[in-house]
């Protein structure tokens, strides 16, 4: 036996270790969140608060088979989306994070006065 043939299975094994790897790291977890969101979709009922993919927020007021129909705003405004445009259940989490104040020069002068 040679040199090279001797090398020819720990290339295949090197090969189908990547495939696996490939399939674990990226194509697994993105089936997991294509499952995730198509069995919130269908579990959407009247009345829950949900956001779109463009970012619009308000409530069900019908669920139809292939859309549901939201009601958005204090002026009731209602508009029909296909299930597929639902992002999430509720509002945006990151809205309710508290936004950082930023202080203005002139209150950082005032603060060295002061000292």
């Amino acid at each position: 036996m040679t040199l090279e043939e001797k090398f020819v299975p720990v290339e295949i094994i090197m090969i189908v270790v990547m495939i696996a790897v490939m399939y674990f790291m990226l194509i697994r977890p993105e089936n997991k969140k294509k499952k995730a969101a198509e069995e919130m979709r269908s579990s959407l009922k009247v009345g829950d608060v949900i956001t779109t993919i463009g970012g619009i927020v308000g409530t069900i007021c019908a669920v139809k088979e292939q859309t549901i129909v939201m009601e958005t705003g204090a002026d009731r405004v209602r508009i029909e989306f296909t299930k597929w445009a639902i992002s999430s259940k509720g509002t945006q989490s990151t809205e309710d994070a508290p936004v950082p104040e930023k202080e203005d020069k002139k209150d950082k002068k005032d603060k060295k006065d002061e000292k």
